[in-house]
């Protein structure tokens, strides 16, 4: 039964508060920040591997890997600038479409002109630099996680449509900026590769890829993101359960199931129909992303019950990830600090008529301010996604 809610109403209150704010902020780009070990040039976007640290026996190795401990002293100031640009253009999109104030909407234009079209401030449309590794890597596919945050602003960019201030030309800028992005994702092996991992890198990859087919109007693209969640997002990463097998063999399984299913919800709004709500599709043995967040859901309500009674999960010979008899541990970091305003549940909500769901969502902080969660939280604005 369709739940009586009115998600724009609700959220009007709080997006534009957060649009307000965000009136003051001066755009800015990638330009702002210089990384020194950078082998690309000022409008490359750059990252460093966040779990690797100096070797403690030879500081002037190559970096090594600390799973889920993230090194402080890696640069981040480039995502740290995208972070702070998705979440100002997407509560200024947002707060136009509740509210029809086109303040908001020449604020968003301001900033999105910096980003993608100024040429002395915008970002190349490519992602060669990111997620680097001292003395092992100048960029890798997995990198292409660090864009994660423009599925959103791809949304609201198709939502400004409405407004006077995205004039022709400037949606066209925008528009093409996000063209030659989908073009390099689909085309570089860095872009092919994480489009073909098996966990939640799998999951970003194609989120990405179907909110920029959206924007540009690629439909083929569009279709093609749809029959890569039915046929193999969900029925490769998606346990019997409804849990996600690969998320939990991580040091921070939580966080981690968490933002896979946030995700891949996300993309399943995105990827649905009139005819076919991909919600609450399910495959022959019923799994279905509904069945995720039926099995997520008391987790989120009650962190407790996930310590007592899920598995952590660890890869046998063939590499696949199956449940052990250890139950799973508080995540390294960061376990005092979820769940936030989920989306999956609002979004599970709308498709099944869930009000627990919804009423949980309802219950969590919308707007957290802890870096890391900000981070792992793509989905901010759920009025850009829902009609």
């Amino acid at each position: 039964m369709p739940l009586d809610f009115d998600l724009q109403a609700h959220e009007r209150t709080r997006v534009v508060h957060v649009a307000e704010a965000a009136l003051a902020s001066e755009p800015r780009s990638i330009t702002s920040a210089v990384n020194p070990r950078s082998a690309g040039g000022p409008n490359d976007f750059s990252s460093e591997g966040d779990y690797w640290w100096p070797d403690p026996a030879n500081p002037n190795a190559p970096y090594i890997q600390r799973d889920g401990l993230t090194n402080p002293d890696n640069f981040v100031a480039h995502r740290q600038l995208l972070l702070g640009f998705a979440r100002d253009f997407g509560a200024l999109a947002a707060a136009w479409k509740v509210s029809g104030d086109e303040r908001f909407a020449a604020a968003a234009v301001r900033h999105a002109h910096k980003w993608f079209v100024d040429p002395a401030t915008r970002m190349n449309p490519s992602l060669l630099h990111s997620q680097a590794i001292k003395g092992r890597s100048t960029g890798r596919s997995i990198g292409v996680i660090d864009t994660l945050h423009l599925a959103e602003v791809a949304l609201g960019i198709e939502v400004l449509r409405g407004s006077k201030a995205l004039t022709k030309d400037e949606d066209a800028a925008l528009t093409g900026w996000f063209r030659d992005y989908l073009r390099w994702l689909r085309t570089h092996p860095y872009g092919v590769d994480e489009g073909n991992a098996k966990n939640n890198h799998g999951t970003c990859a194609w989120l990405q890829i179907a909110c920029f087919a959206k924007l540009t109007g690629d439909q083929a693209m569009l279709a093609e993101s749809r029959q890569r969640l039915k046929e193999v997002l969900l029925p490769t990463q998606m346990a019997a359960d409804g849990s996600f097998s690969e998320e939990l063999r991580r040091t921070k399984p939580y966080g981690y199931a968490i933002f896979n299913l946030d995700v891949m919800a996300a993309l399943a709004v995105v990827c649905s129909t009139p005819q076919e709500n991909l919600l609450t599709w399910s495959l022959p043995d019923g799994r279905s992303l509904a069945k995720g967040v039926a099995w997520l859901a008391p987790f989120i309500a009650d962190k407790d019950l996930w310590l007592r009674t899920v598995h952590r999960t660890a890869p046998g010979a063939d590499g696949v990830a199956r449940p052990t008899n250890e139950f799973v541990k508080p995540d390294v970091m960061y376990w005092d600090n979820w769940p936030v305003r989920q989306p999956l549940l609002v979004f599970g909500a709308l498709a099944t008529g869930r009000r627990d769901w919804l009423e949980l969502w309802q219950r969590l902080d919308p707007d957290p301010t802890v870096e890391e969660i900000r981070r792992n939280f793509p989905i901010r604005n759920p009025v850009l996604w829902v009609n």
